[in-house]
């Protein structure tokens, strides 16, 4: 099952700093630590989501790969997995956070977390566009050496009128009248445990902590507007059919000067006239003519950039497949691992026949050299097709 995005598991934008994002993992650790929660399963999941989070976001080179591939740029080292793992294990990773080195809760500041009353903190919504998603038709040449492509593509951009703002020239915002600017509401309810604390979004900014007084007329008091864009991306080599890139930033823009989403490119790669693919290995069929099987040749072939030489052994047999190594395609996110060209090598076989041809074939097939005389050091059909998935 697909993992939730690192982002939306701190509760936190793709611009985050880092002292956003340490007070976001600090709030959820200690939210969802075992000893505020005993028996919880529930609970101790998120922990150990939140663990991984952080691990990937706080590394400056995991998290710009997370950023342009996702899940699939962090590979084998994706940096941390909490299964199997104890709770103070995981606090001691980040114990910097916490202002001690155990995984317990001893010095901890829980004003933040009183359920009897507490700071009224701002928790301001920031608007994000929403993600914009395209398909990419890439040749297998284009995925042999990477390449960048300008789209042109329809989507939210910022209001020119406004600037994005939303608000008609000269207007401005306004404080909101109902959160006073914190952009969630707080309610306290009497319970038999006591009292009870509820936060909401506010219904009259949206949680923006802000209203526009005058709305643009041209955007609506939105702050963007339909419109196109030429966006220039850059796909990394050895990509494959079907797999998807996140490009941040690159989608639809948010609403009032809010953060733009991102734009989810999926891979189509066009069948080629001459080449199959098989992972990062290609496949070639090409031909020698019967003379050339029996006394031996040297032949020319296509590869993805140029063309290459082999020889042909004397006397091979039609269908023998040669492996010519780092001829293939570049491994994704690691291009100095390359698949092979597998050449599939057939007789070929004339259709039709002149009555000169078949007078030489009938006097060749006199001779005892041109007659079937295996033996057992030929091997068989189906060692053969091994070979050509090795």
């Amino acid at each position: 099952m697909a993992k939730r995005d690192y982002y939306e598991v701190l509760g936190v934008s793709k611009t985050a700093s880092d002292d956003e994002l340490k007070k976001a993992y600090r709030k959820l650790a200690l939210k969802y630590h075992p000893d505020r929660n005993p028996g919880d399963k529930e609970a101790e999941e998120k922990f150990k989501e939140a663990a991984e989070a952080y691990s990937v976001l706080s590394d400056k080179d995991k998290r710009a790969r997370y950023d342009q591939f996702g899940e699939a740029g962090l590979g084998s080292d994706g940096g941390f997995s909490g299964a199997g793992m104890d709770m103070n294990d995981i606090f001691s990773m980040f114990g910097d956070l916490f202002g001690g080195r155990g995984g317990g809760f001893s010095g901890f500041d829980f004003g933040g977390f009183s359920s009897g009353g507490g700071s009224r903190r701002s928790s301001r919504r920031v608007n994000k566009g929403s993600n914009l998603r395209i398909r990419l038709k890439l040749t297998l040449e284009d995925i042999e050496k990477g390449v960048e492509k300008k789209i042109k593509v329809s989507k939210y951009v910022p209001c020119k009128t406004c600037n994005g703002s939303g608000a008609r020239a000269g207007s401005g915002m306004d404080t909101c009248p109902q959160c006073h600017g914190s952009g969630v509401i707080i309610q306290t309810q009497r319970t038999i445990l006591g009292q009870m604390q509820t936060q909401s979004v506010c219904p009259t900014c949206g949680g923006e902590g802000k209203v526009i007084k005058d709305k643009c007329p041209d955007c609506h008091g939105d702050g963007i507007v339909k419109g196109e864009d030429i966006i220039t991306i850059n796909i990394p080599a050895g990509v494959q059919d079907g797999m998807q890139l996140s490009f941040s930033g690159k989608g639809n823009a948010g609403a009032r000067n809010g953060v733009a989403g991102d734009l989810i490119v999926s891979i189509e790669e066009i069948p080629h006239s001459v080449f199959e693919r098989n992972g990062n290995d290609i496949c070639l069929q090409t031909y020698v003519t019967f003379p050339q099987a029996v006394q031996g040749t040297t032949i020319e072939v296509p590869t993805l950039t140029g063309k290459v030489k082999f020889k042909i052994e004397q006397g091979m047999p039609s269908g023998k497949i040669y492996r010519l190594k780092g001829k293939g395609l570049p491994e994704f996110q690691n291009p100095y691992t390359r698949g092979d060209l597998l050449v599939r090598v057939d007789v070929w076989v004339p259709k039709n026949t002149t009555k000169q041809d078949r007078e030489l074939l009938d006097k060749l097939d006199t001779f005892d050299n041109f007659k079937p005389n295996p033996t057992q050091k030929d091997r068989s059909f189906f060692d053969k097709m091994k070979d050509m998935f090795s």
